[in-house]
C-alpha cells in the first residue's frame, strides 16, 4: 500500500482514480501548518499540493519515506527542487491541464476590455444608466498580434479566428509552414507592434522575455492598442503600459497577472482603462480537476509501472554512471547554454552532437538530453527538462543527430556541439580534462581554451597589434575585471576571436563602445546559469546582450 498525503484543496472529483485505487491510502488535510506537516511527513510516499503548502528542503530532510511531489498546477515555484532532486524525490506538474482555462479568460479579458464591461457593470450596478460613456470597439477584422506561439497562444489565435480577427504570430519556433496550416502570419515583434489593434502575450518567463513589452516596444504600437497579459507577471513592464495609458496612445489593458502578487499598485489597480483579475487563468472547475487528474495518473503510473512522463527535476541513475558523467553533465548544460547564445537568439532548426574517444564506450543518453535541454532552456525556461526535452523538439520541428567516434581529437574525451538556422551555424567543442576541468576548446572553427565561467565576452576581431590592450583598457574604464583571456585565431593579421571570463556582466553601453574599437567586429556578451545552481541540477533563465 502507498500512502499519499494531499495537503491543499485539490478537487475530490480529479482525485478519483487514487481514492478508488486499491494500492494507494490518500489522507486529505488541507489545514495542517508547516510544523504538523513536518510531523507526519515521514509516513507518506507521495505528496499533493497547489500553492498554499511550501515544501522547503526543512520539510524535505523529514521525508525520508517520500517518493513523488506532484503540483496539481503548472509551475513548481513553492517546491525546492533542488532539495527534493538531491533527496532522490520526483517531482511532476500538470503543464497542460490548464490550457483551455487560460485560454477563454484571455479571449474573456480581450472581449471585456474592447466593451468596457467591468466599468459598465459598475456604473450600472450603482444605479447610473450611462450608455454613452462606455463605447467600445469590435474584434471583427481587427489584427491580433500573439506574442508566444506555444499551446495557450496557439489555442487563443485559433479562437480568435473564429471572431474574424487577422492574427499575427511571433514565436522563436514558429515556421512558416506551420503558422500557414494554422492561417496565420509569422511575424517579427516589430510587425506585431506596427499592425496589432490587439496584443496578447504568451511567453515564458526569462531574462530574454522579461519586460518584452516596454516603452520601445511601446512607442512602435498603433495608437489605441489594446494589450493582455494572462500569461506571466514581468512579461510587460507595468510602469511603461502605465505611462502609455496615461499618455493616450495605449487605449487600455486587461491583467490577470502582475510583477508582484497579490498586486498592490494602484496606478494599475485604480486606473478606469485597466481591467485587472487576482490570477484567474487556471481558476475553472474543469482545470482543477483536470490537474488533480493528471496527477492522480501519473502518481499511479510512476509507482506501478515506473513510467514519468512530466518530472520536473533530474531521473535518478546508477552512482558509477553519476561519477563517469558528471563533470560531462554539467559542461554539457553550459555549452548548450553558450552555443544557442552565440546563435543570436534564434531558435534551432538542426542540432548536431558528436562524441569522440572514451565517451563513445558510455550510455550518453543522459549526456544528450542534458545538452539538448541547455539549447533549449534559453528559449523555453522551465518548462523544459530531461524527461520532456525529446518531445519539444520534435513539438518545436527541430532535428538533431548523434554521431560517436573512436577518434580522439586530441583528447581522451571530446564532446562537440553544433546548432543551425539557415545559413547560420554556431559551434562549441569541449572537453574535461584531468586535474583541471571543464574546458571550452573550440568556437566555430577557432581553437581555443577556456574555462567556462558565469559571465564570458566574446569578441570577433581582425588580427592587429593593440587590439587586446584597447578592449582591456575600455572594460578598465568601466570597472570590469578581466579573470582569463584567451585568443584564437586562424592566421596572422586575419579574423581572430577573443574570449574573456569577466567578474560581473556588462550592459550594452559597455558592448556599443568595445564596437567601436577599429577592427574590432562583434562584441556579445554570452551568460550561464548560475554556477553554484548547475551543480546541483537547478535551472534558472539565461539571458543574452549582443550588438
Amino acid at each position: 500500500m502507498y500512502k499519499v498525503l494531499v495537503t491543499d484543496g485539490i478537487s475530490h472529483t480529479g482525485l478519483k482514480s487514487l481514492l478508488d485505487h486499491p494500492h494507494f491510502i490518500v489522507d486529505r488535510q488541507p489545514t495542517l501548518n508547516t510544523e504538523e506537516l513536518k510531523n507526519i511527513i515521514g509516513t507518506y510516499d507521495a505528496l499533493i499540493v497547489r500553492s498554499q503548502t511550501i515544501v522547503t528542503e526543512e520539510l524535505l530532510q523529514a521525508a525520508d519515506r517520500l517518493h513523488v511531489i506532484a503540483r496539481a498546477g503548472v509551475g513548481v515555484d513553492n517546491i525546492d527542487v533542488n532539495a527534493a532532486t538531491r533527496k532522490g524525490i520526483i517531482v511532476i506538474n500538470a503543464p497542460g491541464a490548464n490550457t483551455i482555462a487560460a485560454t477563454e479568460h484571455t479571449l474573456a479579458m480581450m472581449l471585456a476590455l474592447a466593451r468596457k464591461i467591468p466599468q459598465a457593470h459598475q456604473k450600472t450596478a450603482a444605479g447610473e444608466w450611462d450608455r454613452n460613456s462606455f463605447k467600445g470597439v469590435e474584434l471583427y477584422k481587427k489584427t491580433l498580434g500573439v506574442v508566444g506561439m506555444g499551446k495557450i497562444g496557439t489555442e487563443v489565435a485559433k479562437r480568435a479566428k473564429s471572431f474574424g480577427m487577422n492574427i499575427l504570430g511571433f514565436d522563436p519556433y514558429l515556421t512558416e509552414e506551420r503558422a500557414k496550416k494554422l492561417g496565420i502570419t509569422k511575424a517579427g515583434l516589430d510587425l506585431i507592434a506596427a499592425e496589432s489593434d490587439f496584443i496578447t502575450v504568451h511567453t515564458p518567463l526569462t531574462n530574454d522575455t522579461r519586460g518584452i513589452i516596454n516603452d520601445e516596444f511601446l512607442a512602435k504600437t498603433k495608437k489605441s492598442v489594446r494589450i493582455v497579459n494572462c500569461a506571466r507577471g514581468g512579461l510587460i513592464n507595468e510602469k511603461a503600459l502605465v505611462r502609455a495609458i496615461q499618455s493616450g496612445h495605449v487605449a487600455g489593458a486587461a491583467l490577470d497577472v502582475f510583477e508582484k502578487e497579490p498586486a498592490a499598485d494602484p496606478e494599475l489597480l485604480q486606473n478606469p482603462n485597466i481591467i485587472v483579475t487576482p490570477h484567474l487563468g487556471a481558476s475553472t472547475v474543469e482545470a482543477q480537476e483536470k490537474v488533480a487528474q493528471e496527477v492522480s495518473k501519473e502518481i499511479i503510473d510512476i509507482f506501478e509501472t515506473q513510467s514519468i512522463q512530466h518530472a520536473v527535476n533530474m531521473p535518478q541513475m546508477s552512482g558509477e554512471t553519476q561519477a563517469k558523467l558528471q563533470p560531462y553533465l554539467l559542461l554539457g548544460d553550459q555549452i548548450g547554454q553558450l552555443v544557442i547564445q552565440l546563435l543570436k537568439r534564434q531558435a534551432p532548426g538542426k542540432i548536431n552532437i558528436h562524441y569522440y574517444g572514451d565517451l563513445i564506450d558510455e550510455d550518453t543518453e543522459l549526456l544528450t538530453r542534458t545538452l539538448l535541454r541547455g539549447i533549449l532552456s534559453y528559449h523555453l525556461s522551465d518548462s523544459v527538462n530531461l524527461i520532456n526535452v525529446l518531445h519539444l523538439l520534435k513539438e518545436q520541428g527541430v532535428s538533431y543527430n548523434v554521431q560517436k567516434n573512436a577518434t580522439n581529437k586530441g583528447f581522451a574525451n571530446y564532446m562537440e556541439l553544433s546548432v543551425s538556422q539557415g545559413t547560420e551555424t554556431a559551434r562549441i567543442g569541449a572537453t574535461v580534462l584531468n586535474g583541471y576541468g571543464a574546458r571550452i576548446v573550440k568556437i566555430n572553427e577557432y581553437r581555443i581554451d577556456v574555462k567556462p565561467e558565469k559571465y564570458l565576452l566574446y569578441i570577433k576581431h581582425q588580427d592587429v597589434p593593440g587590439m587586446i590592450g584597447k578592449v582591456g583598457s575600455l572594460l578598465g574604464d568601466y570597472q570590469i575585471n578581466i579573470g582569463t583571456m584567451q585568443v584564437g585565431r586562424a592566421e596572422i593579421g586575419g579574423e581572430a576571436i577573443m574570449v574573456l571570463t569577466l567578474d560581473k556582466g556588462l550592459g550594452a553601453e559597455v558592448l556599443r563602445e568595445l564596437t567601436h574599437i577599429d577592427g574590432l567586429e562583434e562584441a556579445q556578451l554570452l551568460e550561464l546559469t548560475n554556477m553554484d545552481a548547475l551543480e546541483h541540477g537547478r535551472e534558472e533563465p539565461q539571458k543574452v546582450e549582443s550588438i
